[in-house]
């Protein structure tokens, strides 16, 4: 049966459309591992293309297509060879993806080396043109805080409370547009950051250190993000970054944050 193919047809209104794609498809994918060489996890994936004024509409089947046969690896190598497959499959100039994502880490106690898995939120997007490639990674890292506030004014103890770091990077690449900083490298310098990380299993003696190590780095969230930005801003693999922190108040009915970005945005990241 000869089925009349509608979306390539004409549209004469003369207006191009910034994206059209697909969201919030679950997907099973592996992702670049530093230590391991990847890692199986489930994906929240976005796609999108853009669509010249002269197409009536895109073939939304054919992002399914390219998942089932270039999304089910993630890696600094394979990104933007696979959006350049996007872009080909769509005949679109301009391709974007997103690609949400628990990463895991193995974490150990820092006494007793007891050992368990901490899950870290993470992204890509990345988008291709003609012209150049463009590749943001974030991870979001948890970590406890101890107020220096408290410290200073108690006659013992100090309130103390989750942290979060959410590090939103974007990565030097060279000419065969592979970055050369990662998710490990962002949960490194977020978890030194706050005044401890996150571990998933502790002993005894791994609360005693765990609590008077932290005792002795009380940070702000705006201690956090300057203590970020402080590491990230130096290292020649980060062309740009933004950075947030956000404290779940335990002595509170709110929550504290801090970002910043950087280079420095001057209308502190907002229209105005």
């Amino acid at each position: 049966m000869n089925l009349p193919d509608v979306q390539s047809e004409p549209d004469h209104r003369g207006i191009a459309i910034d994206e059209v794609g697909i969201s919030g498809i679950r997907y099973p994918i592996s992702v670049y591992d530093v230590e391991h060489g990847k890692q199986e996890t489930v994906a929240t994936v976005s796609l999108s293309v853009a669509l010249p004024a002269e197409r009536k509409g895109s073939h939304l089947s054919r992002f399914v297509e390219f998942l089932e046969t270039h999304g089910g690896e993630f890696s600094p190598e394979t990104i933007a060879s696979a959006l350049g497959a996007l872009r080909d499959r769509l005949d679109s100039p301009i391709a974007r993806i997103e690609v949400q994502f628990p990463y895991f880490l193995r974490r150990y106690a820092p006494v007793s080396n007891a050992s368990g898995l901490v899950d870290y939120d993470c992204a890509i997007r990345a988008a291709l043109s003609p012209r150049r490639f463009e590749l943001r990674i974030r991870a979001r890292v948890p970590v406890t805080s101890v107020c220096p506030c408290s410290k200073a004014i108690s006659d013992y103890g100090a309130h103390n409370q989750r942290g979060y770091l959410t590090i939103d990077a974007k990565p030097q690449t060279a000419a065969t547009n592979r970055p050369e900083i990662w998710f490990d490298d962002l949960i490194e310098v977020g978890e030194g950051a706050g005044s401890s990380p996150i571990y998933p299993l502790l002993k005894r003696e791994d609360e005693r250190h765990v609590t008077m190590s932290g005792y002795d780095q009380p940070v702000f969230v705006e201690d956090m993000v300057r203590n970020v930005a402080n590491r990230l801003r130096s290292d020649e693999r980060v062309e740009a970054f933004s950075v947030e922190a956000v404290n779940d108040e335990s002595i509170h009915n709110h929550g504290a944050f801090a970002r910043l970005s950087w280079p420095p945005d001057l209308n502190g990241g907002h229209p105005w």
